[in-house]
């Protein structure tokens, strides 16, 4: 008899996702446990609780899924999760904290549809924050040339060089856009850009924009008003805009999901999955 599905949610909200929960539901999760506000000392029980409970052969019908607002505190709950396993003892494990790493793939793979990568010089806007450290993270690896872009040059100095300790071969170069010509610098001579900032921030502006001559694609991954780029609007799925192709939020958001999706169901596949950026931009690649 086949085992029932069964998803534990790793949450570090004092209220576990929602949203994550509905879209486990609609992957087809059999039984969802919600665990929020969880602390790095209550992952070693929680764990070997779905470890423990079925044998090696029937762990692939239970996984892990660890999500929250807080992106660095989602990464140490991934360390923790791993930490726990041994031998065939382990379940499968989706990071995906603030839906960080299914929106960053999901706007790296809208880009490719237009752009060869490896010959694409790239600006990511906001590329401290956690979607857009993820987006340099995949641009790079899919040999782009990528310019980090945030208010302190310091703190994306500090992301390129947690990049290349991953990819040693990244092309990458630090830049501070505290103001628009800065913006302008920072864009110049990039074919793809790439807004990656908080909701309600605009990082770009209309002159930016339209003063940005080798500028092909242009992608903005936030919804809310004021956009992230000016002149995008959230709902422009492969828009074509004085000559750029663009992309807002809800235009992203649908190849989102189909990767959310498909991320859980691949969990249930193996006992052995740990599926992060790469892995969850490989997957939606394969979606296409």
């Amino acid at each position: 008899m086949t085992k029932p599905k069964i998803l534990l949610q790793f949450d570090s909200d004092t209220h576990a996702s929602v949203f994550d929960a509905v879209v486990a539901i609609d992957a087809g999760v059999d039984q969802l446990l919600q665990y929020g506000g969880i602390e790095l000392t209550q992952v070693r029980d929680l764990t070997h609780g779905a470890m423990f409970t079925r044998g090696p052969q029937d762990l692939h019908q239970t996984a892990i899924f660890i999500g929250g607002s807080n992106v660095t505190r989602g990464e140490e709950l991934l360390a923790a999760v791993k930490d726990c396993f041994f031998g065939p003892m382990r379940v499968s494990v989706l990071l995906d904290a603030n839906g960080a790493n299914t929106t960053a793939a999901a706007a790296v793979i809208a880009a490719a549809r237009h752009l060869n990568l490896a010959e694409t010089t790239a600006t990511v806007l906001a590329a401290t924050g956690p979607v857009g450290q993820r987006v340099a993270r995949l641009l790079a690896g899919q040999g782009a040339s990528v310019k980090l872009a945030s208010r302190s040059v310091d703190r994306a100095a500090d992301v390129c060089e947690t990049i290349r300790k991953k990819l040693p071969q990244a092309n990458l170069a630090a830049l501070q856009t505290s103001n628009s010509s800065e913006v302008q610098s920072a864009i110049a001579g990039s074919q793809l850009v790439i807004a990656a900032g908080a909701a309600g921030v605009e990082l770009m502006s209309h002159e930016n924009l339209n003063a940005a001559n080798s500028l092909k694609v242009a992608i903005d991954l936030n919804a809310v008003p004021p956009v992230g780029i000016a002149g995008i609007d959230a709902g422009d799925k492969a828009a074509d805009r004085a000559g750029v192709i663009c992309y807002g939020a809800f235009g992203v958001g649908g190849t989102k999901m189909k990767i959310h999706r498909a991320a859980i169901q691949q969990l249930f596949t193996a006992n052995s999955l740990v599926l992060d950026a790469e892995e969850i931009f490989s997957l939606g690649q394969q979606l296409q």
